[in-house]
């Protein structure tokens, strides 16, 4: 068993000298988004934790290093894919949503047992055995891992998303996903009887807003890629080609247009509490830029109107990636970051460029103190710092598929490409790994707002992070990520949110149900983690 590394070393205390210097907040100091009233939660209600997507929380967890046998725990079965489990409005209870149902779990006194689920609306459910076969397979080769997946999933698994990949869940305890066109919203019969089952109480069929529209030249469709919710409960859905409103009732929407067909969005939105949606496309062309946009929601409309607060801006793009993530451009959903009185209000995203950059973007009016950023390709860039995540200059790729996790002042950034993987984002999830060599760098990165500048705290080479959304705790005072060796096979492993340092490590070994393939990392309010794996959420003791 590998040691932690507690001891403090020069690299680490000079972080912690360097994140003073440059006016890191702390936990007990960090901005957070404002409550969003009509969400189930403040923590765990939309996708990436909260409408700022920021993937960081509150909690206090035990931080330690332990072996865990996941054979021995029971999960809410679903999948393969189970992107994140939601917050009910009803204390002690969770939604797990995943490719092919919607799930309520019981969570009070440490209980994890499923009350009731439903298919959800236009995926095909997956046996449980055929979840087992997933996950109880050997993936040494490519040939043997696609012919496996291809016969339990049909010739295309990566067809299975975005189904239950993003989703919310309301203040009334509605679940809002999609399979296909269709967003269903998902409630309890009789939410004084859970044991009654859950019901579809409406249903939106998004094509009857949003236009099909055509990627690589095949048959055009209507692809949606992102939810979120407006802070006057309006859903907010992410599309291909444009954004749609939609009111909580599904009866009716609106939809506009990014107004460019070489530009598509690839990842979820962000919402703040004046109306603004933030959403970046990238190009359907290599080496052409993508564009960071706002919108605005306000008096019942959706609008692009620059009068209205709406902005649009470049920012660089690249090559089709080899692996794991997709499109030209950012592999990122926009995070917020800024909400104090007299902290500087941004939105970040890593670019498409193939060696990445962290990019910031003033969210409202550009400040009379900006400064011009050499290269950026608009006023609006408050700043772009290439990643280097302590890996070769000589790679030839440094992109990540993950949502930027912001904390305070401090952006968490990861690597996840390597040089080759599988067209199908599903077989390619499984054998980045086992089979093919993992990829390796983390770095993190924090504003200073005298400067209106960006400077990396602290970078780790030998970190791997594959899939799985990284989140951050300010109540440990730590970052997680899952990764995988060869020594140890799956694992979550906590870093020092000041140095950098592993200071947690939860090992699962070869079992490939350690695997959490596109999800999102979380631990519950009592230090539990729950971690949503490849065929359904667990329930962690960290005690």
């Amino acid at each position: 068993m590998n040691t932690i590394f507690f001891a403090m070393d020069m690299k680490s205390a000079a972080a912690i000298l360097f994140a003073l210097a440059i006016g890191s907040t702390g936990a007990a100091a960090q901005q957070v988004p404002e409550r969003n009233p009509f969400l189930s939660a403040a923590i765990y209600g939309v996708t990436h934790i909260n409408p700022a997507k920021q993937n960081s929380i509150p909690y206090k967890i035990n931080l330690q290093e332990k072996r865990v046998d996941l054979d021995a725990l029971t999960p809410v079965w679903g999948g393969p894919v189970n992107n994140a489990t939601y917050a009910s409005a009803q204390p002690g209870f969770f939604w797990s949503v995943s490719t092919d149902r919607v799930a309520l779990i019981d969570a009070r006194e440490g209980r994890w047992t499923m009350v009731a689920n439903i298919d959800l609306p236009g995926a095909t459910r997956r046996s449980r055995d055929a979840l087992e076969r997933i996950v109880n397979f050997s993936y040494n080769s490519m040939p043997a891992a696609e012919a496996h997946l291809k016969g339990i999933l049909g010739p295309n698994p990566g067809s299975i998303m975005p189904a239950g990949i993003y989703a919310l869940v309301s203040n009334q305890d509605f679940v809002y996903a999609n399979a296909g066109t269709i967003v269903s919203a998902i409630g309890l019969v009789d939410r004084n009887d859970p044991s009654k089952g859950l019901e579809v109480k409406a249903r939106f069929d998004t094509a009857s807003i949003i236009p099909p529209t055509s990627v690589f030249g095949e048959a055009p469709r209507v692809g949606l890629v992102g939810m979120n919710m407006t802070y006057d409960g309006h859903v907010v859905i992410g599309a291909l080609n444009g954004v749609a409103v939609v009111d909580a009732a599904l009866t009716r929407g609106q939809f506009v247009a990014f107004g460019d067909d070489n530009q598509m969005a690839t990842n979820s939105l962000a919402v703040d509490a004046d109306g603004g949606i933030y959403v970046a496309t990238g190009s359907k062309q290599p080496r052409i830029p993508g564009v960071m946009r706002k919108l605005v929601w306000k008096n019942g409309r959706l609008s692009a109107d620059p009068a209205n607060g709406a902005w649009t801006a470049q920012y660089d793009g690249g090559d089709w990636p080899p692996a794991i993530k997709a499109g030209t451009g950012t592999g990122s959903t926009p995070t917020l970051m800024g909400f104090g009185d007299n902290e500087d209000k941004l939105v970040l995203i890593t670019d498409g460029a193939n060696r990445m950059k962290l990019v910031a973007f003033w969210r409202d009016t550009i400040p009379g103190d900006a400064r011009a950023v050499p290269g950026a390709r608009s006023p609006r860039i408050a700043d772009q710092k290439p990643v280097t995540a302590g890996i070769s200059e000589q790679r030839a790729w440094l992109q990540s598929e993950q949502t930027i996790i912001v904390s305070g002042q401090g952006a968490f950034v990861v690597n996840n490409l390597i040089e080759e993987g599988h067209p199908d984002r599903i077989i390619d999830v499984m054998t980045v790994g086992p089979v093919h060599a993992p990829p390796r760098g983390v770095e993190k990165i924090v504003w200073n707002d005298k400067e209106n500048r960006f400077y990396s705290a602290w970078t780790r080479g030998d970190v791997v992070s594959v899939s799985m959304v990284p989140l951050a705790s300010s109540g440990a005072n730590a970052v997680f990520v899952n990764g995988y060796s060869k020594a140890d096979g799956w694992e979550v492993t906590g870093l020092d949110w000041e140095t950098g340092r592993t200071v947690s490590r939860t090992i699962f070994g070869q079992n490939n149900k350690g695997n959490g393939a596109y999800a999102i990392l979380q631990f519950l309010d009592n230090g539990d983690m729950l971690f949503n794996s490849v065929i359904g959420p667990y329930r962690i003791p960290m005690r």
